[in-house]
């Protein structure tokens, strides 16, 4: 009896530490399950950012008015939370100022299968446009974009296209003229006559200047190779040189400015970038701020809004800079009233 007890006792015994090592093997699997769950998880959330954009940049020829318009823009979207090696891949094209190569460039864009294109200057807008109605164009550096035949207007584009204009303020830029040399009868426009925005601008002036009795002399370009010898067919008979938002001169302003100054001959810029190079002075665009504001409206638009439906804007502040050194040079003393209201007085 007493033997049969004990027996009972150990086979209980024994059952009782099979059951525990069952449950300890069962518990070992249900825990690693656990943990390569919550490991998946956190593979999920650090892989999980997101879409990464492709933009594309075609630019028209490099100047640095053109290059502050890019910067900003790059700079805009990152204040807008695009930035580049994290959300934004960006390829920037320039078509050094070859009318074909802006063709050629919008449609590698495409095959790149960018989500969105920006187009620096006019030329290269249009170009854009012809090779594609579905991928989102923001274009800034344009002078007059329905003319260009971008949108069908600035208050509703209508089209895949908006962004920025730099429509000159022509009028108020020979008003300066008149200020600075209020004794100046005749001035002269140097132009590349294939660039549309640049028609655009001496039209303007042509009719600004019969209000402020000036006459123009006009002298047209075909590419940079042409300045000096333009620049020296208006010296001996205008009073100063006004310089429109103009890629071809942009591209030349020192040279204008070095053959204009040996003749004493002002040279009233149309932007920072053209003062910058030698031009007395000049009120209009800040092309970086003008950039900001086209990669602030670029960002709406991958965040979902559609450019047929968002107005094109123009530039929100213009500044009056004056080239002290410039002023030096050509013996010109600037009224007081005038350096009161300058933004900048460059120095150098």
């Amino acid at each position: 009896m007493k033997k049969t007890f004990i027996t009972s006792i150990v086979i209980m015994i024994l059952i009782l530490a099979l059951a525990l090592i069952q449950t300890g093997c069962g518990s070992g699997p249900a825990s690693q399950e656990s943990t390569s769950d919550t490991s998946n998880s956190e593979d999920t959330s650090a892989g999980g950012t997101g879409k990464v954009y492709k933009i594309g940049i075609s630019q028209f020829v490099e100047h640095p008015a053109l290059d502050s318009a890019r910067e900003g823009f790059v700079d805009g979207l990152k204040e807008a939370g695009f930035e580049e090696g994290k959300n934004i891949e960006i390829i920037v094209e320039n078509a050094q100022a070859d009318f074909s190569t802006t063709q050629a460039i919008a449609n590698k864009l495409i095959n790149e299968k960018v989500d969105l294109i920006l187009a620096i200057a006019t030329p290269s807008a249009q170009a854009a446009v012809n090779a594609t109605k579905d991928i989102s164009i923001l274009v800034t550096a344009v002078t007059d974009p329905v003319d260009a035949g971008l949108v069908k207007s600035m208050e509703k584009p209508g089209t895949n296209v908006t962004g920025t204009t730099d429509m000159n303020p022509v009028k108020d830029q020979l008003k300066l003229l008149k200020e600075i040399i209020p004794s100046a009868k005749n001035v002269g426009i140097i132009y590349n006559a294939a660039e549309p925005n640049s028609v655009v601008q001496v039209n303007i002036a042509k009719e600004a200047a019969k209000e402020l009795d000036l006459t123009i002399f006009e002298a047209t370009v075909a590419n940079t190779s042409e300045i000096n010898q333009a620049v020296q067919s208006l010296v001996s008979k205008v009073d100063a040189i006004y310089t429109p938002t103009d890629n071809t001169v942009a591209s030349a302003i020192s040279n204008i400015v070095k053959v204009a100054n040996e003749a004493k001959i002002p040279v009233i810029g149309a932007e920072r970038g053209e003062v910058e190079g030698g031009a007395l002075a000049t009120i209009g665009i800040d092309y970086y701020l003008l950039g900001k504001q086209t990669g602030q409206m670029a960002a709406r638009v991958l965040n979902g809004e559609n450019p047929a439906e968002m107005p094109v804007e123009s530039s929100k502040d213009l500044k009056l800079i004056i080239n002290k050194k410039s002023a030096e040079a050509l013996g010109i003393t600037i009224p007081q009233e005038v350096l009161s209201r300058a933004d900048e007085i460059l120095e150098k």
